[in-house]
C-alpha cells in the first residue's frame, strides 16, 4: 500500500458512472423506472450491491486502503437504450475514494447483467470512469468527452 501517514486528513469524494447498454428484450421489460424480473426488482438490487461492494473495495482490489465510507449512493436512470449508473462515495481521511465509486458502479452494472441475463445475453457494460474527485493533492473533472480534465 501507499504510505498515507503524512497525509492531511480532508474531504474527499468521487463520483463514478458505468454505462450498460441494454437491448431490445431487456428494454421491453421496463415499467417505468424500474426492471422487475424473475430475481425481483433489478435496479433496486443493484443499487444494494454496488453500496455493498463500494464498502469492501479494500477486500477486492489489492493494496486499497480500508475506509469507513461516510456517504454512498448510487443513482440508475435510463437514457435512451442504456443505464447509466452513478456511484457517489464520500470520506474524510488520508486517501481518496475514486476506487470505490469506481467500484461501486461497476458492481451494480454487474448486478444488472446478472438479473437480466435470461432476457438477453446482448447486455454490454460499454463504459466505466471516473466523472470527478474532490479533496487531496488535486481535484478532477472529466470531459464531456470522457477525456481528463482539470
Amino acid at each position: 500500500m501507499v504510505d498515507v501517514g503524512d497525509k492531511a486528513v480532508t474531504r474527499r469524494t468521487a463520483r463514478a458512472q458505468t454505462r450498460v447498454r441494454l437491448p431490445a428484450a431487456v428494454r421491453d421489460a421496463v415499467d417505468g423506472d424500474e426492471i422487475v424480473g424473475r430475481k425481483g426488482p433489478v435496479f433496486a438490487t443493484a443499487i444494494i450491491a454496488g453500496v455493498m461492494a463500494a464498502k469492501r473495495t479494500h477486500e477486492l482490489i489489492p493494496f486499497c486502503h480500508p475506509l469507513g465510507l461516510e456517504k454512498c449512493t448510487i443513482d440508475i436512470r435510463l437514457e435512451g437504450g442504456d443505464a447509466v449508473i452513478e456511484c457517489t462515495c464520500r470520506v474524510e481521511h488520508k486517501t481518496g475514494v475514486e476506487m470505490e465509486a469506481l467500484t461501486g458502479a461497476s458492481v451494480a452494472a454487474l448486478t444488472i447483467y446478472d438479473m437480466c441475463k435470461a432476457l438477453s445475453h446482448d447486455i454490454v457494460i460499454a463504459e466505466t470512469r471516473l466523472v470527478e474527485k474532490t479533496g487531496g493533492k488535486s481535484d478532477f473533472r472529466a470531459s464531456e468527452e470522457g477525456v481528463a480534465g482539470e
